[in-house]
């Protein structure tokens, strides 16, 4: 039986063997299936940071790609810029109101000084505010017939009161609220004050920068001058010497003689010379003169327009056409046709209706000043200015006239044979004759030219063929 048993153990390890075979491909069979799935997940991630890296890529290609474009919009926009620059306009164009100052409204485009005259002028009166103006009638509008239209017109009146207190005038002085770089300024008035002692004045200025942004004097008289200048304030480096034609004027330089002479105190009345320095500490002339153009016209101020039912005054302060120019039509039959219709036609509502002045159908002026480019005045001498009326007395012009033009009233009011204080006795009594220092005013029309391009350079002409 021993070999049975040999057999049958033999057969036993066999299967042992073929067991342990067996688990050990199951085994190895496990460990491939695990190594399967390993490489498995490692090829899905691969997969997966290889789509990232991809969409990474793209992404940078397309801001590089809108980086170059950037730059290249911005390097294209810059050389078009210096090429071609941008064109300033400039104020040549027509003229265009904008300002009418008539009837009600005239007050509303000035504030009412109130206080003492300035110690330039030393007028013996003193400007009150709106209120007591109108308490004192002496600013008011008046319906009455217009004589010229034959209709119901509205006028503006202003004029002084005596005051008992003070021995001063009460009077009127009114400060434009706008403020002009330029312009076309037209007065139409009526009756201005005239007479011994008065000194009435329609002017443009920066006072609270003078002289450096200068002045403009339009109408100015004293003690019943009948001749009428304008006159230009200025800081230094403003001459019209060998800058103004005589063909582009019909008035003249005024000339000063008498100034005293520096050692001995003595006027010299040897030497004269021409007031076309408008610098008010100007050599050889009178301090604060300035330059000072006179009408060739004896009867453009005062009492010879008063007597014509008035006159328009009219100022062209230019800086791109490089002047400054004044006109005085007086009576209405030399007015020009463009003048009277732009003036008749400021007050209407319909705009269509409007006619724009054009003041190169009015014939020469008599004041010409050349400012601006190659010319001996800068433009920027002239600027920010208003619109001032004023009423002042005596003072320092008026008065340190008064012996030489009106020497019936110094012989009867003479004070210490001091000219200033003898005009200033004569106001202080209240004659008749100050009944006729009064304005009497249409209105006042301001216009400016509209920008344009430029069509004297480069760049304009080519925007304009584009």
């Amino acid at each position: 039986m021993a070999p049975r048993q040999d057999q049958h153990s033999s057969e036993k390890s066999a299967l042992v063997e073929n067991g342990k075979v067996a688990r050990n491909r199951s085994m190895e069979l496990g460990s491939y299936q695990s190594q399967t799935s390993s490489l498995s997940e490692k090829h899905h991630h691969s997969h997966h940071a290889k789509k990232s890296f991809c969409n990474s890529i793209t992404k940078f290609h397309t801001i590089l790609i809108f980086s170059l474009l950037s730059v290249l919009i911005i390097k294209f926009a810059r050389k078009d810029a210096v090429t071609r620059p941008e064109i300033a306009l400039v104020a040549t164009g027509p003229y265009r109101l904008v300002e009418a100052q008539e009837g009600q409204h005239f007050f509303d485009s000035y504030e009412f000084y109130d206080g003492p005259d300035s110690l330039g002028s030393a007028g013996y009166n003193t400007y009150v505010g709106k209120d007591v103006a109108k308490e004192l009638e002496i600013a008011t509008v008046r319906k009455e017939l217009d004589p010229v239209s034959m209709k119901e017109e509205e006028f503006v009146y202003m004029s002084s009161s005596p005051n008992d207190e003070k021995g001063l005038r009460d009077s009127v002085r009114l400060e434009g609220k706008r403020r002009f770089e330029r312009g076309l300024f037209l007065l139409d008035v009526r009756h201005m004050p005239d007479g011994c002692g008065a000194w009435p004045a329609f002017w443009l200025t920066d006072e609270a920068n003078w002289p450096r942004n200068g002045e403009v004097d339009i109408l100015e008289g004293v003690n019943g001058q009948t001749v009428a200048k304008t006159a230009l304030h200025t800081s230094d480096q403003c001459d019209m010497y060998a800058h103004v034609a005589p063909y582009d004027k019909t008035g003249e330089w005024e000339w000063v003689t008498g100034i005293p002479e520096t050692f001995t105190g003595e006027p010299d009345f040897n030497t004269a010379k021409a007031a076309d320095n408008c610098w008010v500490m100007a050599q050889h002339q009178w301090a604060n003169e300035g330059c000072t153009a006179v009408h060739d016209r004896n009867n453009t101020l005062g009492k010879p327009v008063n007597d014509n039912g008035g006159g328009i005054y009219a100022l062209e302060w230019d800086p791109e056409n490089r002047y400054i120019k004044s006109w005085v039509f007086s009576p209405r039959s030399d007015m020009p046709d463009n003048l009277i219709q732009s003036i008749d036609t400021a007050g209407l509502g319909d705009k269509t209706q409007k006619v724009m002045p054009d003041p190169s159908t009015w014939g020469l002026p008599y004041a010409y000043f050349a400012i601006g480019k190659e010319t001996g005045c800068s433009a920027d001498h002239f600027k920010n200015m208003r619109i001032v009326f004023n009423l002042a007395f005596c003072g320092n012009v008026s008065g340190n006239r008064f012996f030489r033009e009106c020497p019936k009233e110094s012989m009867e009011f003479n004070v210490t044979n001091d000219p200033v204080l003898t005009c200033d006795a004569y106001i202080k009594s209240n004659p008749e004759a100050l009944e006729e220092a009064y304005w009497k005013i249409k209105g006042v029309y301001v216009y400016e030219r509209e920008f344009e391009t430029p069509e004297n350079t480069e760049e304009g002409s080519k925007t304009k063929d584009e």
